[in-house]
């Protein structure tokens, strides 16, 4: 239904058997019925109301007083039930009703005198998860509920690294990390309009405080993020010259790291081979990895080959999509007047292509390489994947809002012999390992690996359009 407003609402609808006609109730948010079905319970617009069963448009006259609402709890009583419920949803919804071969009500019994010893949910938490372990599989996920929720004061960041002078005390800018300031997640302080702060400059002071007089500069950044904090900066160590800019620090760092990091691989793929290999790298199989594919997919249309990373993919279920993608094949050329000619379909890459893969590549993660060596989409590189692909669709509620994930749905080769990668993971074709340090200095000898195959491999599958056939006369 409609508002007065404009603004569409949900509309109750009731249908009269004996009448045998459809009725309006109202707009309300939701209700409850009594067991008796002589009452029900209302919420509209916020407020609730303990009404007859309606028959014709709902008036709420009396709402309830919430203001003193109080619940007696029996923790105790409550975490039995938490934990009794986690092992039945397991013992209904997992996937294998033989349960891996484990037997569930043994394992009921000995982990219920844990779970009735704990003092706190955390704890309970720990004794679940413990018990779901026995199950030795991935997506078993467990957490949440009625715990105490501590007040975190955020730390402003700058979106820079520094270091410190060793003689004056002063902070010495040594790199600022690339944004897109038009994107709020991806906005870094030091690059903004009117900033004009570059790296080798020092920060000298922070609102107004020497930065050489603290333990550590942060201090003076405490709940800062989406102020405005006024910096002194110098291209010298020193008060005198300084000058005085405003920013505003951001909560955290961890996107412009990302944005940077992808960046430079773009960048180190691009000069090693002329231009003429492309780079992604997708971060999940949600909306996020298909916003990041889409956003370097199509822009590199025209390279010769593609390296695709995902490395530290965090999962979700969108693989085979981008595996269609990567799988088309080209149909025909074709050519319009004052043209070049472009493959149809038109959003392909030609090319040779590999995959980069690791530890860190979860559960659709997974997946996907499994997927590109099916389509004989080319090498996998890199390291074993992590192995947990037993999907899960949801947690269902838990009396005090915990959660517990229960892996429903598993995969198995099509041939039926076997079940796949879960608790394995996909091996890749080519092992690299990256040496921790090498990896910290922005040595990345996984993707030096896999520019070194894409070079050899356009060698010999490098593909050129066919020019077009001569005009026709008639």
């Amino acid at each position: 239904m409609k508002r007065k407003d404009g603004e569409r609402k949900a509309s109750l609808k009731m249908y009269d058997l004996e009448e045998k006609e459809e009725k309006d109730l109202g707009y309300i948010n939701g209700y409850e019925i009594s067991a008796d079905q002589k009452k029900m319970l209302v919420l509209q617009d916020r407020s609730f109301a303990i009404i007859d069963l309606p028959r014709a448009q709902i008036k709420i006259e009396d709402k309830l007083d919430l203001s003193n609402m109080e619940m007696k709890l029996n923790r105790r009583e409550e975490w039995n039930q938490i934990f009794n419920e986690c092992w039945r949803q397991m013992k209904y919804f997992f996937y294998d009703p033989n349960m891996h071969g484990v037997d569930w009500e043994a394992i009921k019994l000995r982990y219920q005198p844990l779970a009735q010893a704990v003092n706190h949910r955390a704890d309970l938490t720990y004794v679940i998860g413990e018990m779901v372990g026995e199950l030795n599989i991935g997506h078993t996920y467990v957490g949440g509920g009625d715990v105490p929720k501590l007040e975190k004061l955020k730390v402003g960041r700058l979106g820079a690294q520094f270091i410190r002078d060793p003689k004056t005390r002063f902070y010495k800018i040594t790199e600022i990390l690339k944004g897109q300031n038009w994107d709020k997640s991806l906005s870094s302080p030091l690059t903004e309009i009117g900033v004009n702060v570059k790296e080798g400059d020092y920060i000298i002071a922070i609102n107004g405080k020497p930065t050489n007089t603290m333990t550590d500069m942060y201090e003076a950044l405490l709940n800062t993020v989406g102020k405005q904090v006024t910096l002194k900066v110098n291209t010298k160590p020193e008060e005198k010259g300084s000058r005085e800019v405003v920013v505003v620090p951001i909560e955290n760092e961890q996107s412009l790291h990302y944005y940077n990091w992808v960046q430079n691989n773009i960048e180190k793929v691009n000069k090693a081979t002329d231009g003429k290999v492309g780079y992604i790298h997708v971060p999940d199989m949600g909306a996020r990895g298909l916003n990041e594919f889409v956003k370097h997919f199509y822009p590199q249309l025209r390279k010769k080959a593609l390296i695709i990373d995902v490395r530290s993919n965090g999962g979700g279920n969108v693989s085979a999509m981008l595996i269609e993608r990567l799988k088309r094949e080209i149909a025909m050329v074709g050519i319009a007047r004052n043209t070049i000619p472009s493959p149809d379909p038109e959003a392909l890459i030609l090319g040779p292509k590999v995959c980069l893969i690791d530890e860190f590549s979860a559960s659709d993660g997974d997946i996907f390489p499994y997927r590109f060596r099916k389509a004989n989409l080319g090498k996998l590189i890199g390291k074993r994947t992590w192995g947990g692909v037993t999907g899960i669709r949801g947690s269902l509620p838990l009396v005090d809002g915990g959660f517990l994930m229960k892996p429903e749905f598993a995969i198995y080769s099509v041939d039926g012999k076997e079940w796949i990668i879960e608790g394995h993971g996909v091996e890749p074709d080519i092992y690299v390992d990256n040496d921790p340090a090498k990896e910290f200095a922005g040595i990345d000898e996984q993707l030096n690996k896999a520019i070194e195959v894409i070079l050899e491999e356009l060698k010999t599958k490098e593909r050129e359009l066919p020019s077009p056939p001569p005009n026709k006369d008639k």
